[in-house]
Formats: C-alpha cells, structure tokens, sequence
C-alpha cells in the first residue's frame, strides 16, 4: 500500500498523433480550387493514392480528406463534362 498522506502517482499515456498525408491534402485543396479542371484531374488521382497510402500505414492520417478530394475532383469532372456536352450541343 501506500504510505499515509501521500497520494498514489497516476501516470497518462498519450499516443503521439500520425502525420498527415501530404496527398490527401493536396487533394482536397486541387479538389476545392480545380484551377480549370486540372485540379479536378489532379484532386482524383492524388485521393486513390492518398486513400491506398492511409489504408496501409496506420500512423497516417487523412483518409477523410482524400475522400473530400476524391468527390471534389469527380464533381468537377463532371461539371466538365455537362459542359462539353452542352457546348457539343449548341454547335449544331
């Protein structure tokens, strides 16, 4: 036991946080900004990459960003699209 008047030591262990994918970061924001659908094009690959990177490493973070990348960049891959299609159909 413990001797009188002193208090048991209670010790915290703390995990120390991952790092975040560079990636997935990079995805999110491409995926925000599309700079003329490049972005979009980029946001897409650099999310499958991210995704495969966190589902490996446990240590790394991301894996949400990388998804909000991902939708991002196929949004504005499909806004592209609408918009060629629409500008295919106004030619004729």
């Amino acid at each position: 036991m413990y001797p009188p008047g002193q208090p048991p030591t209670i010790y915290y262990n703390y995990a120390k946080p991952g790092r975040t994918s560079g990636l997935a970061i990079a995805s999110m924001v491409l995926g925000i900004v599309w700079v003329y659908w490049i972005g979009s094009i980029l946001a897409v690959i650099f999310g499958h990459i991210a995704i495969s990177q966190t589902s490996r490493d446990e240590t790394l973070r991301g894996r949400g960003m990388a998804i909000a990348g991902l939708v991002l960049g196929y949004v504005g891959l499909a806004t592209l699209l609408i918009a060629i299609i629409f500008a295919a159909l106004s030619t004729n």
